[in-house]
């Protein structure tokens, strides 16, 4: 196995790193995968790398942000607080919390 070291600047770093995590990955991790993303597609020329990079579909995580930043204020008011964890209730109108016993 190779060790390969780059020197960039530290705002160039820091971006990557974001990028990185905002798909849930490591900045290591990320590289790795693009990496092997050209290495299968058998071409690293600049404009392939770049558009295996902008062709991936966003980390749903990313799309979920996306979403509930274009959601109005008084819309995300509306919404339920406690998530999922009385759907069906919401749904069927049942409470299996209560059922116990």
């Amino acid at each position: 196995m190779a060790t390969l070291q780059l020197e960039i600047p530290d705002q160039q770093a820091a971006a990557l790193k974001e990028y990185a995590q905002s798909r849930g990955l490591t900045l290591e991790q990320w590289l790795l995968q693009l990496a092997g993303e050209c290495a299968f597609s058998g071409s690293v020329e600049p404009e392939n790398v770049e558009r295996s990079i902008t062709a991936r579909k966003p980390h749903i995580s990313e799309v979920i942000r996306r979403i509930w930043s274009d959601l109005p204020e008084d819309a995300r008011a509306k919404l339920r607080h406690d998530g999922a964890s009385q759907v069906d209730h919401y749904v069927y109108g049942l409470s299996f919390a209560n059922s116990e016993g």
